[in-house]
């Protein structure tokens, strides 16, 4: 097994996400921290903190340049940062003395490399909402298609009450709307430049400091947070829970279609499965599978960046290092998680034949709440709860359904009606419409 499974040659099929993990990569970080650098030339000469001719030549140079991250390496693994390579190497690169001693004017390297990652949240982001709502939409379709379509509602692993296949859609489809949600309200506190300095102060700069970060922040179409947030990672880590919180949700729906699948119950169809190297007959749910397997690992990634934010002083090393080798697996997995995610919404289908025959199955005891409060309209409610369980301790001891006894017991009302699945729903089948309702008025995202 790899060290990184989601970038692994073997398993990046499984656990990798092509789209994202681009935003991710060596080059990918180099270019995005370039695109800082450039810019904030560019703003510094548009205020005269360095000659206008040097900032435009920066800002130039930076989109053309050519760096490769392998030559960054030494120096990196030497300094815990690699912007201090990336300036000597761009420097060298440019042959422009004359304007190159501006470049990273002021700038300090955690504001480089807190800039460039922000730049590459915010669209890792887009593709996780773009992802979430299609897959909203999709389940909003299955909730809508079978808000009425009864089922068997399990607790402790037990048949409980029916319930609805579309109101069990809904209750996965439900929390990524609110996510989506959640997701609107953190962006502004996340997408913001970082330009501070050396210790946060923005010294170097003198009084144009605060001037340069707003102007930084137009020219990338990010916020300017007004200060410094080295060390002050709660944007990060509002992030990384957000993020962990999708994962939850869609792990949510992954044991649910193991349980659904499970041989036994098999009231689900998965549009693919997965194959035993021994086992002829075996489809196995690997989608739903690896979405549990994801959230898991969510849990432990997200503890490392909620740990992260935890900063000594002004700033910290050793909290950053522990932040760059969580975060990004966070993203990936939680972007991988919703492409799984997003397939199954597309193709799994209810066996609603299955469905059906686990309701009709086990004497009817799934009935036996209703049955109760039926009887309570005639009778003290512990009066109720006690007869039922009495019959319910009969059916199993004879083998005679529940419906059976009760109209032996309590002649004249058409018991096999009343304790029709169909009349026993309550408001899942309204909960389900309501939640497609919801997921069919979700704007799309730019």
């Amino acid at each position: 097994m790899p060290a990184s499974p989601l970038d692994s040659a073997m398993f990046r099929e499984l656990f990798g996400d092509a789209e994202a993990g681009r935003l991710f990569t060596d080059t990918a970080e180099v270019r995005a921290m370039l695109l800082v650098e450039g810019a904030l030339a560019k703003a510094q000469g548009g205020l005269g903190v360095i000659p206008e001719v040097s900032a435009a030549f920066l800002h130039r140079a930076c989109h053309e340049v050519q760096i490769d991250p392998a030559g960054l390496a030494a120096q990196t693994g030497n300094d815990a940062v690699c912007v201090p390579a990336l300036v000597a190497a761009t420097r060298k690169a440019l042959e422009a003395p004359e304007h190159a001693q501006y470049l990273h004017w002021g700038a300090t390297s955690q504001d480089i490399m807190d800039t460039a990652l922000i730049l590459r949240l915010r669209q890792a982001l887009a593709i996780c909402e773009a992802r979430l709502v299609v897959t909203v939409t999709a389940l909003g379709q299955l909730a809508q298609a079978h808000a009425g379509t009864p089922m068997t509602g399990r607790t402790y692993g037990q048949a409980a009450t029916p319930t609805s296949f579309g109101a069990v859609v809904a209750s996965w489809g439900m929390p990524l709307i609110r996510h989506l949600e959640r997701l609107n309200e953190l962006r502004p506190r996340l997408l913001t430049v970082s330009l501070s300095g050396a210790a946060g102060t923005l010294g170097a700069m003198g009084e144009k400091g605060p001037e340069v970060r707003a102007e930084l922040a137009r020219l990338l179409g990010l916020a300017d947070p007004g200060a410094s947030w080295h060390a002050t990672r709660d944007g990060i880590a509002e992030c990384a829970g957000w993020l962990a919180g999708v994962s939850a949700t869609l792990g949510k729906l992954g044991e649910d279609l193991v349980t659904l699948t499970q041989s036994g119950i098999e009231e689900i169809a998965l549009p693919t499965g997965g194959g035993s190297s021994t086992m002829p007959q075996k489809v196995n749910p690997v989608a739903p599978s690896l979405l549990v397997a994801l959230a898991r690992q969510a849990v432990g990634l997200n503890a490392n960046v909620q740990g992260a934010a935890v900063h000594q002083a002004q700033r910290d090393a050793t909290a950053w290092l522990v932040e760059w080798m969580s975060l990004p697996q966070l993203v990936l997995g939680t972007a991988r998680g919703l492409a799984v995610a997003l397939a199954l919404a597309e193709g799994i289908a209810p066996r609603t034949d299955r469905m059906l025959e686990t309701l009709e199955g086990g004497l009817g005891l799934i009935h036996a709440e209703a049955l109760s409060f039926l009887l309570a309209r005639e009778m003290p409610r512990p009066e109720a709860q006690a007869a039922v369980k009495a019959l319910a301790k009969e059916a199993r001891a004879t083998g005679t359904p529940l419906a059976e006894l009760a109209a032996q017991r309590w002649p004249g009302t058409d018991w096999a009606a009343a304790l029709a699945p169909e009349a026993q729903l309550g408001q899942a089948p309204a909960e389900a419409r309501a939640f497609a309702a919801m997921a069919a008025a979700l704007p799309r995202p730019s």
